[in-house]
């Protein structure tokens, strides 16, 4: 973890923030579906993880780390040639709706997510997602 990482804290405030990404972390976008079964992967193993009103999940990783991943439905939030992009980080005391939330709470020593433990649990996720037959469809 990078010292600007472990100096960033979340917004005091009562509401959450548009906080820039590719600054103190990177955050890595899934689905609920894919979301849920990466967080039953990963168990003990994950970082703060922030659940939005859509139920899409975000984890924190280190900037620049992810900057290789190619995942189906899985988004990577960083500075692309200098411009961020937002992401709305709730105080540190939301553990709850409504609106976003710290689905895995936010704790100073151990916020990050490892990015190779991710990838893992994600790519495992991605695959493991259930076929909804749409394909077979066309």
């Amino acid at each position: 973890m990078t010292t600007r990482a472990a100096q960033w804290t979340p917004p005091n405030g009562p509401d959450p923030e548009a906080l820039p990404a590719g600054r103190w972390w990177d955050a890595v976008r899934a689905p609920a579906a894919i979301g849920e079964r990466t967080l039953a992967f990963l168990g003990t193993e994950s970082g703060a993880v922030i659940q939005d009103r859509c139920d899409t999940l975000y984890w924190l990783i280190t900037p620049g780390s992810a900057a290789s991943w190619k995942l189906r439905q899985v988004t990577v939030l960083t500075a692309n040639e200098g411009v961020a992009t937002y992401l709305g980080v709730p105080p540190a005391h939301r553990l709850s709706r409504p609106g976003s939330y710290w689905r895995v709470p936010f704790r100073r020593a151990r916020y990050l997510t490892d990015p190779w433990l991710l990838y893992k649990a994600l790519a495992h996720a991605v695959l493991t997602e259930p076929d909804t037959g749409e394909e077979g469809a066309r």
